[in-house]
């Protein structure tokens, strides 16, 4: 993960160690931002997409440990619906392209501010939320423009583990990761 020059590397860590949610876009983020049309069995021509698995486990991590997470996206997508149930997303808004009323109303619902949230965005739409929460990331395959906002930005790219890698820094800022390598017998205390 590599910082954008003009952020402080202390204050970027406390801002992550405060997080309490963590939000994201969908396409571009979880997904590699591509759209796959396959027909159903009448002949329609159904949407669907790829998440990363390391994605997802890192998604129900957070959960364990009291940090909400949520999407909000301009498609909607069956797929995204069925991911975000899958790892236990708090939040799940899509077909908004204008994010910041939904953001409001997830701040409102989750009762903490601005400053307490995380957000991950690859595109345009995303560097409004982003010019207003805590903590921003940009996968490694954002848009020039959305990396120039971002506090950081991965060395993964979306769909291929940028999420989890954030998520990996979040709990290292918040003294977690340690106990977690422990509980799946990566550090051993012998």
């Amino acid at each position: 993960m590599r910082l954008n020059p003009r952020v402080n590397r202390e204050e970027f860590e406390k801002k992550a160690a405060n997080v309490k949610l963590l939000l994201m876009d969908v396409d571009g983020v979880l997904t590699d931002g591509r759209l796959y049309l396959l027909p159903d069995g009448h002949g329609r021509m159904v949407e669907t997409k790829g998440f990363d698995s390391q994605d997802g486990i890192a998604l129900r991590w957070l959960s364990w440990y009291g940090v909400k997470t949520g999407v909000i996206s301009g498609r909607n997508s069956p797929a995204t619906a069925e991911r975000a149930r899958q790892v236990e997303m708090s939040y799940v808004f899509q077909g908004h392209i204008e994010k910041i009323p939904i953001f409001e109303k997830i701040l409102a619902d989750a009762r903490i501010s601005e400053q307490e949230v995380a957000y991950v965005g690859d595109d345009l739409t995303d560097a409004i939320i982003m010019r207003r929460v805590g903590l921003t990331f940009a996968p490694a395959n954002a848009r020039p423009e959305v990396k120039k906002v971002a506090m950081a930005t991965t060395d993964a790219p979306g769909g291929l583990g940028a999420v989890r890698e954030i998520i990996e820094h979040l709990l290292q800022a918040k003294g977690i990761w340690d106990e977690l390598l422990k509980k799946y017998g990566v550090i051993n205390d012998r």
